[in-house]
């Protein structure tokens, strides 16, 4: 059995719609966040860019939440930026809803799977791990980790998840010997 890992390699970009230019990416650059007291209330914003003419906007984290109601590392990582606690706000899904962007991962994860060794016998037993909710197509991912053109990947493939639609939670194939 081979055991292979998606994992993030920067923040996606968000599809997102700029208010001036009417791009749609923005990013998070270094991720920051912004704090505003309003008596024992405090709203949590996350800052993105646009990516074509670089304008500001707000993510609403949280809004007109009770100061009491905050774990005090949680606000600490809002006040240090903390680069964790971003990514973690960034790939919630409900803060994706709530502020209508979805993530395009593109060009943001790697596959980390160990070489294939040539005297293996077949079939041979793969099973994927995200280390991130990276959406991929398990058809693409497959064909880039083995090398192979999709049409071979579903001929030899056989799996139990969907090839064509795309998941960002594990599964395990199995690759057929080749004619």
């Amino acid at each position: 059995m081979l055991p292979w890992v998606v994992r993030r390699t920067r923040l996606p970009l968000l599809s997102l719609r700029c208010v001036d230019c009417r791009s749609e990416s923005a990013t998070t650059g270094e991720g920051r966040f912004r704090v505003n007291a309003n008596g024992k209330l405090l709203d949590v914003w996350l800052l993105v860019r646009c990516v074509s003419c670089d304008r500001t906007s707000k993510l609403t984290v949280h809004d007109r939440a009770p100061v009491r109601s905050f774990d005090p590392a949680e606000l600490d990582g809002y006040h240090a930026n903390d680069p964790e606690l971003v990514a973690e706000r960034l790939l919630d899904p409900l803060l994706a809803r709530h502020n209508r962007f979805t993530l395009d991962w593109k060009g943001a994860w790697r596959l980390d799977a160990p070489p294939a060794r040539p005297g293996e016998a077949w079939p041979v037993r793969v099973e994927v791990a995200f280390a991130d909710p990276v959406p991929v197509r398990p058809e693409r991912l497959i064909a880039h980790g083995l090398g192979l053109s999709r049409n071979e990947v579903l001929r030899r493939i056989k799996c139990d998840v969907p090839l064509h639609r795309p998941t960002s939670t594990g599964f395990a194939f199995t690759v057929m010997a080749g004619d």
